[in-house]
């Protein structure tokens, strides 16, 4: 088990080479970005949560940039694979996500690079019901309709726990939404449960 200090580290080092890669993305691209605009701008795409967000905050790497020229445009996007498809458009140049939607995006021909990673969190992801839902076991979810984010960390979550459950995915009928979208449909009571990351989850405002 990790101790704070661990844990601390961990982050640290995680910030680190996320400051390296960003740079490195940036040095690499300059050449190019160069010929199209005057001052050549690496452009992030971050989530709500996560390291990044703390690269974001801190302006660490606005500050470093600056002395070669460099400007930085961050761009908020809802989802992981949301953030993969402006990467592989050509919108953003860098971005984190989650370790499962980089799987699909590359099964679907995406064309990435990892440059980093930083520890899983899994206890960050849950499959919820109402709490008036007599579902109480994933075995119950059968026929059941669960929304979720398609292609993210949460899709491969109800993958991996119906195969626990023994029921196949056939078993359940999945609605694809974006998570703002998901919440106002696991509100209004139009689907049965819902997988998603906690920090969406009405429990957790």
């Amino acid at each position: 088990m990790s101790t704070p200090i661990n844990k601390r580290d961990a982050r640290r080092r995680t910030l680190g080479l996320l400051f390296a890669g960003a740079a490195g993305v940036a040095a690499s691209a300059l050449p190019g970005i160069a010929q199209a605009q005057a001052k050549p701008v690496l452009r992030i795409g971050y989530q709500k949560y996560g390291t990044l967000t703390l690269l974001k905050g801190r302006g660490t790497l606005e500050k470093r940039l600056a002395a070669k020229g460099i400007d930085v445009k961050w761009t908020e996007f809802p989802a992981g694979p949301v953030l993969l498809e402006g990467l592989n458009v050509g919108s953003i140049d860098f971005g984190t996500v989650g370790e499962a939607p980089p799987i699909f995006a590359q099964a679907a021909g995406a064309n990435l690079v990892y440059i980093g990673n930083e520890p899983p969190s899994p206890a960050s992801e849950a499959i919820v019901v109402p709490k008036d839902s007599k579902v109480r076991s994933l075995a119950e979810l059968k026929g059941k309709k669960i929304a979720l984010n398609k292609g993210s960390n949460v899709h491969f979550l109800l993958v991996k726990a119906l195969e626990k459950a023994g029921l196949a995915y056939k078993d359940v009928e999945v609605v694809f939404l974006p998570p703002a979208d998901a919440r106002a449909a696991f509100e209004r009571g139009s689907v049965d449960a819902w997988a998603n990351f906690l920090r969406w989850n009405p429990v957790y405002r």
